[in-house]
């Protein structure tokens, strides 16, 4: 008999640096928030995400931090390239994607779709403050990390 784990709403906390079990497709599926940290550690952050429909995550480069995104649903359109006038690497993405940006990579996706795309991403290592819980880009945007 499967086990129903983390079907009812749970908490949106950082749960970091403790250790931590949780589904995953769940919890992304039940962020309504833009970015949602929901682990952070010394070497590795989780944050969920959600992108409304004509929305994007913003052209953005990390210098120092691999990421890795997964779409759990929606779809919309990646983007990456060595300078933000050159994302030469453009691929659609949909429910079951991964993405996976390098350091230094200028990356961002676009929602394309008809419902919100919602994202898991992990960064190695982390990027945002533990804790971090931002309801739209425009928030985002003003605290610029």
């Amino acid at each position: 008999m499967k086990q129903n784990i983390n079907r009812c709403p749970m908490p949106m906390n950082d749960y970091g640096p403790e250790p931590f079990v949780t589904n995953i497709d769940a919890a992304t599926r039940q962020n309504p928030n833009y970015r949602t940290a929901l682990w952070t550690g010394q070497y590795l952050q989780l944050t969920l995400m959600c992108i409304p429909v004509g929305g994007e995550i913003g052209l953005e480069v990390h210098p120092d931090t691999d990421q890795f995104l997964r779409i759990e649903s929606g779809s919309g359109m990646t983007m990456m390239g060595p300078a933000k006038d050159r994302l030469n690497y453009q691929r659609p993405v949909c429910d079951g994607y991964a993405v996976f940006v390098p350091a230094g990579t200028w990356h961002n996706i676009i929602n394309t779709g008809h419902s919100p795309l919602k994202i898991y991403t992990l960064y190695a290592p982390p990027h945002h403050p533990h804790g971090t819980v931002q309801a739209t880009k425009a928030i985002a945007d003003k605290e610029d990390y």
